[in-house]
């Protein structure tokens, strides 16, 4: 139990931060995959569960190889928050509202695909599912762009854009449709 301790303490020292947050995400993450599959399992729609956790693989992948690109191309152009302050906050925040927005895009079209014919009830019950899953790629996008800026922008861009993408499935198929049929 000393060892426990130990890594607990390890792991919320300040120089873990970033790997404290990519757990916690990561976390809630397979937290919100268990319960939403054992809330779609009776309502006949389980599919969806597992469309999303391919998904959440995706975004969790493109943000990773994401904020190593833009590390990299921040390096070679020497932004950083010190020097060249605007650009750097200006590069991430485009970035990250754009994997927020484009996780919007798919889970407003994946549940929007489980809807049709569905009574009331369970439409509600969907969208809520899909709403909760643009708060948990919140967290997990959050996790490597961890600025309160960031953090301020794109939760509300989430949810807007996964109410836009709700009513307007089409905008959602044309800015992000192209990628979601490499996967």
């Amino acid at each position: 139990m000393k060892n426990h301790g130990v890594l607990s303490k390890w792991l919320r020292h300040d120089d873990q931060k970033d790997l404290f947050e990519v757990l916690v995400a990561s976390a809630m993450n397979v937290v919100f995959l268990a319960l939403s599959l054992l809330l779609l399992w009776p309502l006949g729609r389980p599919l969806l569960a597992f469309r999303l956790a391919k998904g959440y693989g995706v975004l969790w992948g493109l943000t990773c190889v994401a904020a190593l690109l833009g590390n990299r191309v921040q390096e070679f152009f020497r932004v950083n928050i010190y020097d060249r302050s605007n650009a750097y906050v200006i590069s991430n925040l485009a970035v990250s509202c754009f994997l927020q927005v484009g996780w919007s895009a798919f889970a407003a079209l994946s549940v929007n695909h489980f809807v049709s014919g569905a009574p009331v009830w369970m439409t509600v019950t969907l969208y809520l599912v899909g709403v909760l899953s643009c708060l948990v790629a919140f967290f997990a996008v959050s996790s490597f762009y961890q600025g309160h800026i960031y953090k301020l922008v794109s939760l509300p861009l989430a949810l807007l854009s996964f109410i836009v993408f709700g009513v307007w499935p089409a905008g959602g198929r044309l800015m992000y449709g192209w990628f979601f049929e490499l996967f």
